[in-house]
């Protein structure tokens, strides 16, 4: 009995877990946040609630975690020889169409994480903080390689750049955010504001 019990317990595959996670992004753009429910994820993926809740504990580390899952490998893995290499090469990582899909459900996630702490939480301690920490580690190469000044003022600011740009792009031009774009961005206003050269 106590081996059917650990059975149970233990770990889904990654083929499954990845399936949840389609699953869960898929309701999110049909339905957005609030209105999304573990009943509905788990009708969805024909899991169990208890099973949904024994893995993630709830909503916002399922959304979290969901989220996470759906982004195109580990930003620190990059390694170009430079900078400029490595931040083009993080914006080649998804074309235009699923970055525009994933800006969409972005914006949503965004304004339901100002009504929920929990939300909040979840998205710092697994999306954010971890994704920032990796970022670090990609600027700090080019600072050790001597492509940055240690002192750099712009240094803290790299990732608030680049989030803004993704994010203001539809704002500000009514247009998705595209390779291009995001490209030209790094050329035009980032790297220059780190004081490396895009000639």
């Amino acid at each position: 009995m106590a081996e059917v019990a650990t059975a149970r317990r233990s770990r889904i595959t990654p083929e499954r877990e990845a399936e949840l996670y389609a699953a869960v992004l898929d309701l999110l753009r049909e339905v957005g946040y609030d209105a999304l429910t573990m009943d509905a994820v788990a009708a969805r993926t024909r899991s169990s609630k208890a099973t949904l809740y024994r893995q993630w504990g709830g909503k916002p580390e399922l959304v979290a975690k969901a989220v996470r899952h759906n982004k195109p490998g580990n930003i620190a893995d990059v390694d170009t020889g430079s900078l400029r290499g490595d931040l083009h090469a993080l914006t080649s990582r998804e074309d235009d169409c699923t970055m525009q899909q994933n800006a969409a459900l972005m914006r949503g996630l965004f304004m339901a994480v100002h009504a929920n702490p929990d939300l909040l939480q979840a998205f710092r301690e697994l999306l954010i903080e971890p994704e920032m920490e990796e970022f670090h580690r990609v600027v700090r190469k080019a600072v050790d390689r001597g492509e940055i000044r240690a002192d750099c003022p712009a240094l803290d600011y790299v990732v608030h750049m680049l989030v803004g740009a993704f994010a203001t792009r539809t704002l500000i031009d009514d247009q998705p955010p595209t390779q291009a774009f995001l490209i030209s961005y790094i050329d035009a206003v980032v790297l220059p504001a780190l004081g490396i050269p895009t000639t």
